[in-house]
Order: structure tokens, then C-alpha cells, then sequence
């Protein structure tokens, strides 16, 4: 009886240190979050999310850090202000933020916008624009900063900050220094309980499961050839271990020296000029259409625009009549 209850206590004592050791292991992990979400002045966290359909259209997430875009910019406020962001943010149309259809988030990127050479750089932490014409969607803030808030949209080429980007996703993805005051910590300086492994043989009639596969990262496709064959994917790139630049000055606007720039619908570019014939004899029609020849990725292309086009709203109401005409993915170009 009395070994009986000893072995009773022996296992409650046991039982109590073994849960002392998990909650100091959660203590300290909880704890890592806290301080990386300090550090970072965000609550929210990384992804790159899945591929995602809006009005018939397919986006494809993907980590592109040589991402350089010019096209329309605009802006949204008060009906999303402080609702939750696609990374789990607070949505603050104050501070300066923007939402992209398929950068990660989230991602520092510099918007300049080509009709006043404002230039300011944002943090994207949201999904979007939606409308189809729009490559960026800024907050109220950034646009009253970039100088377009009263027209709603403007004319701006959107790069991304790779290293400063590549900063960010380490720190939030756990391989960066999680900073505190006077005390740097790391993920890798947490003491790991030592296990001991043993492989052991199945017990006889076991069924032995195959050992899981990650799920791969989805890859866009590149719609603006005539064949578009699904690419393999591949996986997320690894962030090399760099020393972390500062973070870029937000609010600090700069000006730079813009020329003169015009708006393009472009439905296309395909490898085979007969295919942009015929495109071109369709569109011909509807606008001033044009074929010009390309060097992609050392492919030949013909591409198939209709313009210029004096302003946005003339190049939306374009940009809808090409689509009707049977090409979905047409799309507005400013060069």
C-alpha cells in the first residue's frame, strides 16, 4: 500500500515539473513573440497566402524582389479604417500603408508618383486593389503625401525595397534577432531540451504512413504570351543572413525629376506575330492600336497595346471595351 502511494506521488511530482518545463518553454516563446512584435511596431504577421480569384480574375502570390511596375494608383480610407488587414493588422488609414494583389506582406516598396515626382516610401500589409485597373492601392495618408488625394488616382511606378524587405520577412519569419532593450535575444538562443532518439521496428500488422510533403508555393502564370503552360513550382527563396538595414524613412518625401508619360491598354504579347495580327485587326477597331516588338527574358514578343490614352477614366472605359472584346487580361500600361 505504501508503494502504492508513493509511486501516486512520484508520478504527480513528475507530472508537476514536466508541465513547470512547458510552461517556461511557452513563457519564453510567448515572450520571443512579444519583444519581435515590439521590435517590429506591428502586430500583424508574414505570408504570401495561396492564389486567390476576384471577378474572374486569378492572383498568384510571390515572393519577387525584383518587382518594378508603373500603372495606376488608388487610395482607400474610411470605410476600412481600423478593420483588420490581410496580415492581420489593424487597418490605420493615417499611417502609411498600401495593398497589393500579389507582393508578400508584408513588403517595403517605393511609390513615385510620375505626375508631380513625389516619391515616398510604404509598407504593403494588405490585399488589393480589386479594380481591375489599378496595380496599388495606398492609404488616405500616403496618398495625401504623394499629392492625389483630391483626383483618386495617379499615374506611379511601384519598386520594391528588396533589402529592406528581405529584412522585415526575417524578422518576422523568427530568423532575425528579436531585439530588446540593452539585451539581444535570438530564436537559436533558446535552450532546446536534450532528447534521446531511438528508431524503432513497427509492432507486427502496423501500417507505417509515408512521411509527409510540404505543400509547394504556388507560382503565377504568366498570362501575357498566347501559350501558358502552369510553371513548376518552386520553393519560397531563402533569405540570406545579411546585417538588417534600418528600416526606410516613411514619411520622408522626395523629389524627383519626372518626363511626360501615356496611357496603354495591353492585351497581350505573343510569341507568334500572326496571333498579334490578329488581335491587333479586332482591337483596331475599338481604338488606336499598335504592334511593337519586345525582348522578354531573350523572347521575342509582339505586343498589342491600344493608345495613348489621354486620361484614367477614358483608359478604364477602354480597358472594359478590350476586355468584352475577348481578352480578360488585358490590362493598363503608363509609359
Amino acid at each position: 500500500m505504501r508503494i502504492s502511494v508513493f509511486l501516486r506521488r512520484l508520478t504527480v511530482a513528475l507530472g508537476i515539473l514536466s508541465l513547470g518545463a512547458c510552461a517556461e518553454s511557452q513563457f519564453l516563446i510567448h515572450t520571443a513573440k512579444i519583444v519581435s512584435k515590439q521590435a517590429d511596431g506591428q502586430s500583424g504577421y508574414y505570408k504570401v497566402g495561396n492564389p486567390y480569384e476576384i471577378s474572374g480574375t486569378w492572383y498568384y502570390p510571390k515572393v519577387n524582389y525584383e518587382y518594378d511596375e508603373t500603372g495606376i494608383a488608388s487610395w482607400y480610407g474610411p470605410n476600412f479604417d481600423g478593420k483588420m488587414t490581410a496580415n492581420g493588422e489593424t487597418y490605420d488609414m493615417n499611417a502609411l500603408t498600401a495593398a497589393h494583389r500579389t507582393l508578400p506582406l508584408p513588403t517595403w516598396v517605393e511609390v513615385t508618383n510620375l505626375e508631380n515626382g513625389r516619391k515616398l516610401n510604404l509598407r504593403i500589409n494588405d490585399r488589393g486593389p480589386y479594380a481591375k485597373g489599378r496595380i496599388i492601392d495606398i492609404s488616405r495618408k500616403g496618398a495625401q503625401l504623394l499629392g492625389f488625394q483630391t483626383n483618386g488616382v495617379a499615374k506611379v511606378r511601384v519598386r520594391i525595397l528588396a533589402a529592406e524587405s528581405k529584412a522585415l520577412a526575417r524578422k518576422l519569419r523568427g530568423d532575425a534577432t528579436i531585439a530588446e532593450v540593452g539585451s539581444p535575444i535570438t530564436v537559436d538562443s533558446i535552450p532546446a531540451t536534450a532528447v534521446d532518439t531511438q528508431s524503432l521496428t513497427p509492432p507486427e500488422g502496423a501500417v507505417v504512413a509515408e512521411a509527409p510533403i510540404e505543400s509547394p508555393v504556388e507560382i503565377p502564370i504568366d498570362n501575357t504570351v498566347d501559350t501558358q503552360p502552369i510553371a513548376a513550382p518552386e520553393p519560397e527563396p531563402a533569405l540570406e543572413s545579411v546585417a538588417a538595414p534600418e528600416e526606410p524613412q516613411v514619411q520622408e518625401i522626395q523629389m524627383v525629376q519626372v518626363t511626360d508619360t501615356g496611357i496603354f491598354i495591353q492585351a497581350g504579347a505573343f510569341s507568334q506575330y500572326e496571333n498579334a495580327s490578329r488581335v491587333y485587326s479586332t482591337l483596331s477597331a475599338i481604338g488606336d492600336a499598335q504592334i511593337s516588338q519586345v525582348l522578354v527574358n531573350d523572347v521575342d514578343l509582339y505586343r498589342v497595346r491600344v493608345g495613348p490614352i489621354i486620361n484614367v477614366a477614358d483608359a478604364d472605359m477602354l480597358l472594359g471595351q478590350v476586355m468584352s472584346a475577348g481578352y480578360p487580361n488585358a490590362r493598363i500600361i503608363v509609359e
